[in-house]
């Protein structure tokens, strides 16, 4: 796991707890278009259960894990493929 990668899984371990976590680098897959760069680490798919999503709509949830990772957007992250859920809509999924 790469250094954006690994700040991105602890970031969002300590503000939302979650039940689980996957974060997948897309970079490769963005080559030629905005926000990429060498190396890797601009393009993030992330999906994460947590149940302080519990009551929040999408948008809401979305927010949320952007300022969370704001100083990571600040230094290059240029897009992330969001996935919030709570248990119960992981379970029911």
């Amino acid at each position: 796991m790469g250094e954006v990668a690994t700040a991105i899984d602890k970031k969002l371990r300590q503000r939302f707890t979650p039940l689980r976590l996957s974060i997948e680098d897309e970079s490769s897959r963005h080559r030629g278009h905005a926000g990429f760069r060498e190396g890797g680490e601009s393009h993030f798919r992330v999906e994460i259960v947590s149940s302080a999503f519990e009551g929040q709509s999408r948008v809401t949830r979305q927010r949320l894990v952007y300022q969370t990772l704001s100083d990571e957007f600040a230094a290059g992250l240029h897009a992330l493929a969001l996935t919030t859920l709570t248990p119960d809509e992981d379970r029911k999924s």
